[in-house]
């Protein structure tokens, strides 16, 4: 369910002009399901993929570790360009294949 949620996602940035730059990006700190560019921002995108009934929507499930795990994701991604870069976090969340898309969901 997770995968088909990351790939929906991916064809929902092509069509708003990101470029994916990776899928299931991991680091010694863990995985970004997404990075893609826009606009010179690397933007590491959490999906968060949901059926059927829930009390909380998909993007409610990014936690503060998880959020934290994504700024050393975004260190790394730095060291590997060996330059400082623009980064954005984002969350998508997909719920019975409807995509709801945060742009700068947390700092």
């Amino acid at each position: 369910m997770g995968r088909a949620g990351e790939k929906l996602v991916c064809k929902y940035l092509k069509k708003r002009g990101y470029q994916i730059v990776a899928r299931n990006y991991v680091t010694p700190f863990g995985e970004a399901d997404i990075v893609a560019l826009k606009d010179g921002t690397y933007c590491l995108v959490e999906v968060k993929t949901r059926t059927g009934d829930i009390l909380a929507l998909p993007s409610e499930a990014v936690t503060r570790a998880k959020q934290e795990r994504y700024r050393k994701i975004a260190l790394f991604l730095c060291a590997k360009l060996q330059r400082e870069v623009s980064v954005r976090y984002d969350v998508a969340s997909v719920l019975d294949g409807e995509i709801e898309y945060f742009e700068g969901a947390f700092i």
